[in-house]
């Protein structure tokens, strides 16, 4: 006896979701908040049931709340509900599993994680100076051309078509001056490393 009251149970859920959702699909937000309301216990069940991770429960509930959200208006009325739901249900956990496996194929754990410098700056004062000087360097042995185009680009921030009026150079010149002057800054500053 007691299946048969959970049966009417299940049949009276359905009669009333399906109910509200028509009303919602209609545009009444009285009745598609009650259903998210009485669908979010439910949900909460369903993936706590097939999730290892009960952290990651509440995060599904709401992808799925979105998902429903988004299809709400591709749910025939004149059919249950239920498989409507747990469509969207299997398919968000799905997503889930995948999403996680993608992300953690290429995590290692460690114990402690390495400190890469001990201070609050990772270079000193005398360590940029340095570096501003080697760049300066490699800008000097730059053909003017090439100097020109990443001061102008780079450092100054000029847009192409900017540069090209102020230089009388076409924007495809500019790129390879620029292409080929940070390729040979990079030769400069590798050699004197």
């Amino acid at each position: 006896m007691s299946a048969t009251l959970t049966n009417d149970r299940k049949m009276e859920r359905e009669a009333l979701w399906q109910s509200l959702m028509r009303s919602a699909q209609d545009g009444d937000n009285a009745a598609y908040a009650r259903l998210l309301s009485e669908i979010v216990p439910l949900l909460r069940r369903v993936v706590a049931h097939n999730w290892r991770n009960a952290q990651d429960v509440e995060d599904i509930v709401q992808n799925i709340l979105l998902s429903v959200h988004s299809a709400r208006q591709t749910y025939d009325p004149t059919r249950p509900i239920m498989p409507w739901l747990m469509t969207i249900t299997r398919r968000r956990i799905a997503d889930t599993a995948r999403y996680r496996a993608v992300r953690t194929a290429n995590e290692t754990t460690v114990d402690v994680m390495p400190e890469t410098f001990s201070g609050y700056e990772t270079k000193t004062g005398q360590e940029n100076s340095d570096d501003q000087e080697a760049i300066r360097q490699a800008m000097s042995a730059l053909p003017e051309g090439q100097r020109e185009a990443i001061d102008l680009l780079k450092l100054k921030s000029l847009t192409l078509q900017e540069a090209a009026a102020a230089t009388g150079k076409s924007v495809a010149s500019l790129k390879v001056s620029v292409h080929r002057g940070i390729k040979a800054m990079r030769a400069h500053l590798d050699r004197k490393m």
